[in-house]
């Protein structure tokens, strides 16, 4: 099965397209929670056992586990939420060449991540040794929801066409395993539409609906193909709870933000 084959087969089992970031940024959490001293692989523990009802998958930022102690925690969270059959999408925008692609390429599989986020910017020899695997997820950064991502990916070509219009045609092109999908954000609508236009048949990553604003109707009106694809919030979900008294209520905060997001979302579908 491909990594789209196990999210529709999730995403029917719990009704949802949901993705939870697991970003366990400690600067962020209360002082109560902050206090109970968890280690990261046990406060995602407790993210994923309120949430993982809604959950069609998980999206941990590799920033937040790049440190000695960091990959351990992030292969114990992988293991922990494939044991509640949640698949994960390991965001860590990779991608170079040569030996350096196939070392990236190799630690998502160490890890047993199910999918990960790429960078199209050195073209698809930097993105081979991803694309190769099969049954690993491919989203490709296309129309990022952060403010400067226009920055580039607006950019007119000669042909006439922006820079986002490119990567999605490129992505569609290099997608022969079928394990191909695109990141386009829901900060920018207009441009979800148009992609969604160019490449009907691509499962999009969109993030930005939690707390950058952006459009749920859009999300899910553009972000799903054949009912597949998958509509991010991180810190939306996971801190969720900042005011909340103590840990216990942190965490049901955090899982009754994951289901009012399922909700959300399911009134488009």
């Amino acid at each position: 099965m491909t990594f789209f084959d196990r999210l529709a087969d999730r995403i029917e089992a719990t009704d949802s397209v949901v993705s939870v970031g697991l970003d366990p940024d400690r600067d962020r959490l209360p002082d109560h929670v902050a206090d109970a001293n968890l280690p990261r692989w046990a406060f995602n523990r407790r993210v994923i056992d309120a949430t993982h009802e809604f959950a069609a998958c998980y999206k941990p930022n590799a920033a937040f586990y790049e440190d000695p102690d960091g990959w351990r925690a992030l292969k114990e969270t992988i293991a922990y939420a494939h044991g509640k059959d949640v698949p994960v999408l390991l965001d860590a925008k990779r991608a170079d060449i040569g030996n350096t692609a196939r070392q990236y390429a190799g630690s998502v599989e160490e890890l047993d991540a199910d999918a990960v986020t790429v960078n199209p910017y050195m073209g698809r020899d930097s993105l081979e040794p991803f694309l190769s695997e099969a049954e690993t997820g491919v989203f490709v950064l296309c129309r990022t929801s952060n403010q400067g991502g226009a920055d580039l990916q607006s950019l007119e070509l000669s042909s006439g066409e922006p820079l986002y219009e490119r990567v999605a045609a490129l992505a569609d092109r290099w997608n022969g395993n079928g394990n191909v999908g695109l990141v386009v954000g829901a900060t920018a609508p207009e441009e979800l539409a148009e992609i969604r236009e160019l490449v009907p048949d691509i499962p999009f990553l969109v993030p930005g609906v939690g707390a950058q604003g952006g459009d749920a109707e859009a999300a899910v009106e553009h972000g799903l193909a054949d009912g597949v694809g998958v509509v991010n919030s991180s810190r939306g979900v996971i801190f969720a709870g900042e005011s909340a008294r103590d840990p216990d209520a942190y965490f049901d905060a955090a899982g009754a933000a994951a289901r009012d997001l399922r909700d959300r979302l399911n009134q488009f579908r």
